[in-house]
């Protein structure tokens, strides 16, 4: 599995998606199904119980009719009399039963027996020569019950015979049993009683309490059905499974111990489960071969530009820098495409220009090494110029080239930082220069605090601001005057160069570090120790310009952090 899911990233992208599709539309396919199928079963099972609770109080209601009729035929003296015996005009008696039993005797029969068993009076034609044991069947049931007692008969097929009896016994005002009323339900009649109650596409079937067939919408299959019921019953089943393309609702009515059996279809039988299967499978692969086709196109979509980069950077990983993906593509695809190539050509030319400037350098180098002989050939130079100028007794000339010398090894020692003490050595060396060059006409002062005197500051920072105070400040002054001083403000090291020139013009005035190099031209000095000191320290520090306010002349200030020589670090 993890040499699968480690192959191809297109693999595993369609393989996914695959996933992703499938697995919900399946789960979600069978659950509907299954959702589907319950709810159709609890639909018709609902309306199955509702079909039989009609037709149980359908019978109900026929029972309840058969017990008031009892009743009131009890109550008769005409009929109680004329079944003890007595001779009663008929018509009275008939008068009266068919006023009882108005109400059952559209589907029922119902006789009037009398304490013999012999049939006296009946709602259908006139009664023939019948008789009923007493001592068995229903009359003996109903003298026992004491009221309405209903016994099935013992062949649901038997032409011409009631599938039903009932029969209540009949008192006379004294108490003496007179008589029977006995009701008698034909095939006819039951379906009467129980027609358009159960259902159209359902059968019912009734059978007594000892499961014995009584009545079914189809007759010639009652006593089958009643015992295949009753077999599966005493095997422990249910009646819901005891059909396999019927499902079975029973129901008992208590007072005539009925069993009613509404026998529903399967609402999937067996060719619709096959029916409804076939069209799933079928939807199912319609759907897998869906889901397969848009992964393989989503997968080859994405796949592609992620392709193209991977050769892309292959190519960049060779030094190919001229490779470039071009998607066609709105999207973020087409965005890192974009975005890629952008790189790229970022990449070509910092290549190119750190080549040119690898050359540059190399160039540099090569003209540093030819130079290095230069400097020390002049110090050489001014070394024997010296000498040759005491000999002559030309002191002035001996402490001039004594300064240079000392000046130029200064220059091109290798420090990049010295203490401030060593800095202003070298600068009393260049004011030396200056009052011998301009016959004294310039005094220096120098103001430097023994605490001040270690701090570490970048070489050659004061020459070039004295020389611009030189140039620009007291030139053409009668006798100018040049002050340099150190200080500690707020943590930081100031320096500045006073003269008492002729002062800055106002456009010079304020931090020389929002000045440009084509604004400074005359200042390059300036220029040259902001840019230091500003490339060291930051924007926090440089040069700042104003003029004096104590009199006439310019200040130049130079701010850097205090790092000392010991430390190494300020």
């Amino acid at each position: 599995m993890r040499k699968f899911w480690s192959g191809s990233f297109r693999r595993r992208l369609f393989w996914a998606f695959l996933a992703a599709a499938m697995v919900p539309l399946l789960l979600c396919a069978g659950s509907l199904l299954q959702i589907f199928r319950l709810r159709l079963n609890d639909a018709a099972r609902t309306e199955a119980q509702a079909h039989l609770n009609s037709a149980l109080y359908a019978v109900e209601t026929a029972y309840d009719g058969f017990v008031r009729a009892a009743e009131r035929l009890a109550g008769e003296d005409v009929v109680t009399a004329a079944l003890a015996g007595s001779q009663e005009d008929s018509a009275q008696v008939y008068n009266s039963l068919f006023q009882a039993v108005q109400e059952v005797r559209s589907y029922a029969r119902v006789d009037l027996y009398d304490g013999q068993g012999r049939c006296r009076y009946s709602t259908q034609a006139a009664p023939a020569e019948r008789t009923l044991p007493v001592n068995w069947g229903v009359l003996r049931a109903a003298r026992q019950a004491g009221g309405l007692r209903f016994v099935a008969c013992e062949d649901v097929n038997a032409q011409g015979e009631p599938l039903l009896q009932g029969a209540a016994p009949l008192y006379g005002p004294e108490g003496g049993l007179d008589g029977y009323l006995v009701v008698s339900l034909y095939q006819s009649g039951l379906r009467q009683l129980v027609a358009g109650k159960y259902g159209v596409q359902n059968s019912l079937l009734v059978v007594d309490r000892f499961w014995q067939p009584v009545y079914c919408d189809q007759p010639s299959q009652a006593a089958a059905r009643a015992a295949r019921l009753r077999q599966h019953l005493l095997a422990g089943g249910d009646l819901e499974t005891a059909e396999e393309d019927f499902i079975c609702t029973a129901a008992q009515q208590p007072d005539t111990g009925l069993y009613l059996i509404l026998q529903r279809p399967q609402v999937f039988n067996r060719n619709t489960l096959d029916l409804l299967y076939t069209v799933s499978l079928g939807c199912a692969a319609l759907g897998v071969l869906i889901c397969v086709g848009l992964s393989w196109k989503l997968s080859r979509q994405m796949f592609r530009p992620i392709q193209h980069l991977h050769s892309a950077i292959q190519a960049v990983g060779q030094n190919d820098l001229n490779v470039r993906v071009q998607l066609d593509q709105d999207d973020e695809l087409g965005e890192l495409a974009k975005r890629f190539d952008g790189m790229v050509a970022a990449l070509k030319h910092n290549q190119e220009q750190l080549v040119e400037n690898q050359r540059e350098l190399n160039q540099a180098q090569i003209r540093m090494l030819q130079a290095q002989l230069n400097p020390h050939f002049l110090c050489n130079t001014l070394d024997t110029m010296k000498w040759i100028s005491k000999i002559n007794q030309v002191p002035q000339v001996a402490v001039m080239s004594t300064d240079l010398a000392d000046i130029l090894r200064f220059c091109i020692s290798p420090e990049e930082f010295v203490p401030l003490r060593r800095e202003a050595e070298i600068l009393q060396r260049y004011m030396e220069i200056q009052h011998i060059r301009m016959s004294g006409a310039i005094s220096f002062r120098l103001d430097l605090p023994e605490e001040l005197a270690d701090c570490l500051t970048p070489k050659m920072i004061l020459q070039p601001l004295v020389e611009n105070a030189v140039l620009h400040g007291v030139d053409g002054a009668e006798h100018g005057e040049i002050w340099v001083r150190a200080r500690e403000t707020g943590g930081k090291l100031q320096i500045q160069v006073l003269d008492n020139g002729r002062g800055l013009p106002e456009e010079l005035l304020g931090p020389y570090a929002c000045r440009d190099r084509e604004l400074s031209r005359g200042h390059l000095g300036l220029y040259n120790v902001d840019t230091i000191l500003i490339k060291y320290y930051g924007k926090g520090f440089g040069l700042y310009l104003e003029n004096r306010t104590d009199g006439p002349g310019a200040v130049v200030t130079a701010t850097l952090p205090i790092r000392r020589e010991e430390k190494a670090q300020c």
